[in-house]
């Protein structure tokens, strides 16, 4: 069945990967900062929106929310500006489109958010842990401590909301290899996963209403993304640990 989708972030590498695999059947709007990006969106047969997560108001995301079916949050300041743009964009942002969403009236848009995987309490270490996954957190936190932070803030804030009905999905480090069409979803240990992939899996989750309040981590894996989700979504164990 078809839906309308707006995606948050739609020139940023996955989004556009996204948006390849989700307009042929669904009606698409993709929001940029820059109609510099616009051509490179109408060629993928979506519709650009310009709007600022740092500088529009709420109101104009609730306008454009209205009747959409659902919402990608895939952006991020992606290091650019420092701890102050990566506040905010990634958390000061997310609430303005958490916010935009509980503003809509009637029927609000379900909310798809990319986070990552590993976004949590610094001082809580996940049971499945192994030895190479603390080593692996130890190092990216040292490198990106900002962005883990404000990532977690902003999942913090969405885990508390009931307003609407959300999925947060937690990629691991991510390549440009081609994809493989396979995945390791739910709680796993910490890895890479090529962009491809994790648009996939992105896709799949517009028709997966039955994901709601499920945070999921998804990391390359040995099987097929569409079985590793359904098994995952059935489980129903989030991978958000507050």
């Amino acid at each position: 069945m078809s839906k309308k989708v707006v995606i948050i972030g739609g020139h940023g590498n996955v989004s556009l990967r996204l948006t390849k695999l989700l307009t042929p059947t669904h009606r698409v709007k993709s929001v940029i900062r820059t109609l510099d990006y616009q051509d490179d969106i109408k060629d993928l047969s979506a519709e650009p929106v310009l709007l600022s997560l740092e500088d529009s108001p709420v109101i104009d995301f609730t306008t454009l929310f209205e009747g959409q079916d659902v919402v990608y949050f895939s952006a991020g300041a992606g290091g650019k500006g420092g701890e102050a743009r990566t506040k905010k964009v990634d958390y000061e942002g997310a609430l303005k489109v958490f916010d935009a969403i509980e503003g809509v009236q009637g029927p609000k848009p379900r909310l798809i958010l990319v986070s990552a995987i590993d976004i949590r309490d610094s001082d809580k270490i996940p049971a499945h842990y192994n030895e190479q996954d603390i080593a692996i957190s130890k190092r990216v936190r040292g490198a990106i401590p900002a962005y883990m932070h404000w990532k977690y803030e902003a999942d913090k804030n969405l885990a508390k909301r009931d307003a609407f009905k959300w999925t947060i999905l937690r990629p691991a480090g991510l390549t440009n290899n081609p994809g493989t069409g396979n995945a390791a979803i739910g709680r796993t240990h910490l890895g890479t996963i090529a962009r491809d992939d994790v648009a996939k899996v992105l896709a799949l989750l517009v028709d997966r209403e039955d994901a709601a309040g499920l945070a999921l981590d998804v990391v390359g894996g040995d099987t097929p993304i569409e079985a590793s989700l359904d098994v995952a979504i059935k489980k129903g164990e989030t991978d958000f640990l507050d």
